[in-house]
């Protein structure tokens, strides 16, 4: 008895044990996954890492920066007085590059965001081209200003470019200065196609079809005193959706307008711009011939625009005319309506030398530039400011200076050119491996076609102090006058361990027109009808500090 009571306790305790074991031998089997590792990708230099699970490399860097600075303002009236300027950037960068059989496949992302205060840190040409919105408190408005901005976004694959990246006309670009103030071409954001063909040993060509609102400087415009007369011209803090400007259908005796008729001035973005670039680099440095070629257009007439100092009205004050006098008067002149197109165009060359026989990094570009209808391209205005037609050189400067692309002839109806030039040079030198110094300065001067601006002067009577006043007081006028400026430089940055700057660059600006001299708005006394008070030249400084760490 006592051995079947045993035989079956063990048969049991077989059975307890077996069962489990056979229900997991039923069961799948897991494996374990695999661990990606981060692994270095060393084909394309330091800092690029295999994306997991793919072959493309990838390699994420970026940027903080504190920027303090003070420009001098003799005129503390008009909104005028700004003295301090401030500024913390972000800027993130993701590289991804992979290995194909056409070679390379890269694609590039650079996204920047600031909060920037104060006169010339906050920018009104970011403004005006939708990179920057403002505060509008009243003490903040157009001193405190933020931006988050696609710096970059470009695809690069087998000599093809396409998406936001720097413009392919552009050379030295600023490359040693901290503010970015000499004149010369500079568009790190523009929206293009290109390809790139190289040949030869060292050499590559390069065309490029470039967004033209990015280059667009506006037409010189006037406006006029009797609201709503010009059908169109609304808008919100002087933006208008039309900037009209007149031609000439009448005349007085002595020549100047009786009756005018107003074209809409603004651009369209009808063409993109044409940009081709021949370059050579070597060790010992690089040159590079740009050229590129746009269009400058104009709308047509903007319909019952026409005024006459001749229609009935109990005073002297401008009235409307019908249409179909203002057709007939057209006629009669032989200016055909509808919209104008003209080609501008821009020619650079540039040099850089690479000096280490000075010092190593030692550096030197040499650039110049010409253009008709080209402001942009040739960046006569880079310090003052774009997207406008007329500025002033600085914050409370005593006159304007003129800056744009184009005019309409109010005599012939026909668009006149502006035509612009600058030459720039900066060489940077490095005294010790940890201090380094740049020196640069820029020559630039804007001119306009003879005659435009005594044409210009007839529709005073008509449209006001935008057009330049006839009699003495013409002489003295700032509108259209050609015009220069020159900028010079220095900095000091030392860099006591590697991606770390600390610097502080102090910049030397003097505007004035090419001839004569032109009244001082911010004295506005008059002596029999003249201005008391007029300037030649106006100089000023600008002074600003930068800690800037990349990774």
């Amino acid at each position: 008895m006592d051995r079947i009571a045993k035989a079956f306790l063990s048969g049991t305790a077989l059975l307890v044990v077996a069962a489990p074991a056979a229900r997991a031998a039923d069961l799948p089997v897991k494996t374990a996954v695999p661990i990606e590792y981060v692994r270095v990708c060393s084909a394309y230099g330091a800092g690029f890492f295999y994306i997991p699970g793919t072959d493309t490399c990838l390699r994420v860097s970026g940027r903080a920066r504190f920027e303090a600075g003070y420009i001098p303002v003799q005129n503390r009236s008009n909104s005028s007085g700004d003295l301090s300027q401030y500024r913390g950037l972000m800027r993130m960068n993701f590289d991804a590059r992979t290995q194909t059989g056409y070679g390379t496949l890269r694609a590039f992302l650079r996204l920047e965001a600031a909060s920037r205060t104060g006169v010339f840190m906050t920018s009104g040409t970011q403004q005006r081209i939708a990179n920057a919105f403002p505060a509008t408190g009243q003490d903040q408005f157009g001193r405190v200003q933020n931006f988050l901005v696609t710096e970059k976004a470009f695809v690069q694959f087998a000599g093809l470019t396409a998406g936001r990246a720097s413009s392919f006309f552009d050379f030295y670009a600023h490359d040693y200065e901290l503010i970015g103030s000499t004149a010369g071409s500079d568009v790190p954001s523009t929206n293009l196609l290109a390809y790139t063909h190289k040949f030869g040993e060292n050499w590559s060509a390069t065309l490029s079809m470039e967004d033209p609102n990015f280059r667009k400087n506006p037409f010189y415009a006037s406006s006029i005193g009797l609201t709503g007369t010009v059908p169109g011209q609304s808008g919100l803090n002087n933006v208008f959706i039309t900037a009209p400007t007149p031609v000439i259908l009448g005349t007085n005796t002595d020549g100047t307008a009786n009756t005018v008729a107003f074209v809409d001035a603004v651009q369209r973005s009808r063409m993109p711009d044409f940009v081709g670039a021949l370059r050579y680099d070597a060790p010992w440095g690089s040159v590079q011939l740009s050229a590129a070629v746009k269009d400058v257009n104009i709308g047509g007439f903007i319909a019952n625009s026409a005024v006459s100092t001749l229609t009935p009205a109990p005073s002297a004050a401008a009235g409307p005319v019908s249409a179909g006098t203002a057709a007939a008067l057209l006629a009669a002149r032989g200016v055909a309506s509808g919209a104008q197109t003209e080609y501008g165009w821009a020619v650079q060359g540039g040099l850089k030398l690479n000096m280490p026989w000075i010092a190593p990094g030692d550096g030197l570009y040499l650039q110049g530039a010409y253009g008709e209808g080209a402001l942009i391209y040739t960046g006569f205005s880079y310090f003052t400011g774009t997207y406008a037609s007329q500025l002033g050189p600085v914050q409370g400067a005593p006159f304007v200076h003129a800056l744009a692309d184009a005019v309409v002839n109010p005599l012939s109806g026909r668009i006149d050119l502006s035509r612009s030039f600058t030459a720039t040079a900066s060489f940077l030198h490095y005294w010790a491996p940890e201090w380094r110094s740049a020196f640069f300065g820029s020559y630039g001067e804007v001119s306009f076609s003879r005659g435009t601006r005594e044409a210009f002067s007839l529709v005073s009577g008509l449209v006001g102090a935008s057009a330049p006043p006839i009699g003495a007081a013409f002489a003295v006028s700032p509108i259209l006058r050609d015009n220069y400026q020159i900028i010079a430089g220095t900095s000091l940055i030392w860099s006591p361990v590697k991606d770390l700057d600390i610097g502080i660059e102090g910049t030397y600006i003097g505007t004035g027109p090419l001839s004569g001299r032109v009244t001082d708005s911010t004295r506005p006394v008059t002596v029999g009808g003249l201005p008391a008070f007029t300037e030649k030249r106006y100089d000023t400084t600008q002074i600003r500090m930068r800690v800037q760490r990349d990774f």
